[in-house]
């Protein structure tokens, strides 16, 4: 593991005001190689069964992926596609077999013990990256709003708001590959802090409030804080809330 920090973490998940689950998240330590870990949030979506279905397969994939996955000699951002592409191929079996509409976002996120971090991520399940409270940098979503942001046709405060925000442009399951973003963070720092989120956490902040509760608050206040003001703010309506949280603190 690179000197100079040590890692600390947190998960969290909630099912808001629905029915039942759908979201899937979890942190994954190497069994074999010390400060590596994988980091995956997963927004099931398809009826109560077809969605949960869905963000299930995307864990399993990431599990048995990471296993065989050797930081010191494979390719982060292949390892990272593979997972992508092997669980949407296994969702769209399973939406034939089983009649259902299964769906699922992902975003994951891997730290190598040498201190580089790599990302991938569709649909707008998002990964960030904050630096002493202030983003650095955090994935786009693959959705409606996204897209009309980018042409400037909407603002970013417009597209929180937006009747269609939750209209996306691809996740897995689709008839189509699904479309996969990638990011590098060549050195983490002490000071740095990943977060990967379903919208059911991001949708109710900005990034200098999320900034704020990440620097001033360890791995499992902060996770209790977000869904805690989330919760609150959605005023008996909100969606589930998973997430999951990486901090570099310095050494003593």
């Amino acid at each position: 593991m690179a000197t100079g920090y040590r890692l600390t973490a947190a998960t969290g998940i909630h099912k808001g005001d629905r029915d039942y689950q759908q979201d899937q998240v979890a942190l994954i330590q190497h069994t074999r190689h010390s400060g590596c870990l994988l980091a995956v949030v997963a927004d099931g979506m398809g009826g109560r069964s077809g969605g949960r279905k869905a963000s299930d397969q995307v864990m399993l994939s990431a599990r048995q992926l990471f296993e065989r996955y050797d930081p010191h000699g494979d390719d982060p951002r292949a390892m990272l596609q593979q997972i992508t592409y092997e669980a949407h191929r296994i969702i769209k079996l399973t939406a034939i077999s089983a009649e259902e509409e299964p769906h699922s976002t992902l975003a994951a996120f891997l730290v190598n013990p040498a201190g580089d971090s790599h990302w991938a991520h569709t649909g707008d399940s998002r990964i960030y990256h904050f630096r002493t409270g202030v983003l650095v940098h955090r994935t786009a979503d693959h959705s409606y709003v996204q897209a009309l942001v980018d042409r400037g046709e909407l603002t970013e405060a417009q597209a929180a708001v937006h009747p269609q925000s939750n209209v996306l442009l691809g996740c897995l399951g689709m008839e189509n590959d699904p479309p996969v973003s990638h990011h590098t963070v060549t050195k983490l720092v002490p000071g740095d802090v990943l977060m990967a989120c379903t919208d059911g956490v991001w949708h109710y902040f900005k990034n200098e409030e999320m900034g704020r509760i990440l620097a001033d608050s360890t791995p499992r206040e902060a996770s209790e804080l977000l869904i805690g003001k989330a919760r609150t703010r959605a005023r008996g309506v909100g969606d589930n809330l998973s997430l999951v949280i990486v901090k570099l603190q310095p050494l003593e």
